[in-house]
């Protein structure tokens, strides 16, 4: 889906918690994730932490989708 999603002219960030599935299947901007069963958060973290957490993880992203990028990249 994101190669096709790509291939019409629309960048897309795949935050994933397994960046080898995402290399497999042709993201060109991957976002590291934090775990498969919460990728965005850790609920065992205190809420202001986890939210400081989410944040950087999407801030991340964000910058991930303003980049130009040639081929695949992982943004750690």
């Amino acid at each position: 889906m994101v190669k096709e999603i790509e291939r019409a002219g629309i960048a897309v960030v795949h935050i994933c918690t397994i960046t080898p599935i995402s290399m497999t299947v042709g993201a060109n901007r991957i976002v590291p994730a934090v775990a498969i069963p919460y990728p965005l958060g850790d609920p065992k973290m205190p809420h202001s932490d986890e939210v400081a957490l989410r944040r950087k993880i999407v801030e991340k992203s964000l910058n991930a989708l303003a980049t130009e990028v040639d081929g695949q990249t992982i943004f750690e």
